[in-house]
């Protein structure tokens, strides 16, 4: 046998060998390839409903953000008027509940003088009236 055709033949072997190797990988690429059109198949539909309910949310994103910016406008009110504004009403709530706490302990005092004063009044009344 000369070069050639021993190189030849073992060219043939090789290549019988070759495609019984490769046949169970192409029959496995082939299975491989049918399984994805099948999930194509699946998951285009899925897709599709999945970018309708998206486009469907669209308003709603806009929604929020209005929603967020009002949210910031009533942030924005309440710092710069109504909290100063309920400094204020704390502040003489406050004043006012300290001058009365100052007092309380001689508003007792007070009534018991003002009884004393309502006797002292009658008694004097009185004695008016007999006078004239």
């Amino acid at each position: 046998m000369t070069d050639n055709e021993l190189l030849l033949a073992i060219s043939e072997m090789m290549s019988k060998k070759l495609k019984s190797e490769l046949a169970p990988l192409k029959s496995e690429l082939q299975e491989t390839k049918q399984e994805l059109h099948q999930l194509k198949h699946m998951v285009l539909p899925q897709l599709d409903t999945i970018k309708s309910e998206l486009s469907e949310l669209a308003p709603l994103k806009s929604e929020l953000q209005e929603t967020k910016q009002e949210l910031h406008q009533i942030k924005l009110y309440q710092e710069n008027m109504i909290l100063p504004r309920l400094d204020t009403i704390e502040s003489c709530y406050t004043d006012t509940y300290k001058r009365y706490k100052n007092y309380a302990d001689k508003m007792e005092a007070f009534f018991d003088d003002i009884a004393v004063m309502k006797k002292v009044i009658q008694e004097h009344s009185e004695t008016l009236q007999k006078i004239s």
